[in-house]
């Protein structure tokens, strides 16, 4: 908690054919184990830099590293989702795309150096 937790979004071109462009939007959110998901974190969670990650064309056997960080301002559990966005209607991409998994980060109290 009120330390910057650095997010880097790197997608990796394994096929053989260029990629892209496409725009992947991560949106934080609190899991209340009991279906409940809380997407209304303005006081609790902020990005510095902007959420949403434009990513280029990217060539075969090439990547793409996208850089930003998150302030947790309270304790808790919390959730990434990433969006996946393609513009485009001419690629037909696998479903697993549009499916990515949550990131889970616990926001703890800084741990005091020992004196």
């Amino acid at each position: 908690v009120g330390d910057a937790v650095p997010l880097e979004v790197k997608l990796t071109n394994r096929s053989k054919s260029t990629v892209g462009p496409f725009s992947l939007t991560v949106v934080p959110f609190q899991d209340y184990q009991n279906g409940v998901q809380n997407y209304d974190l303005h006081d609790a969670v902020t990005f510095i830099g902007s959420n949403t990650f434009y990513i280029d064309t990217v060539n075969p056997t090439e990547n793409s590293v996208c850089v930003g960080a998150l302030l947790f301002l309270y304790t808790g559990d919390f959730y990434l989702n990433i969006k996946f966005q393609d513009d485009s209607t001419s690629r037909d991409l696998p479903p697993a795309w549009f499916c990515l998994p949550s990131v889970h980060i616990k926001a703890q109290e800084p741990i005091e150096a020992a004196a």
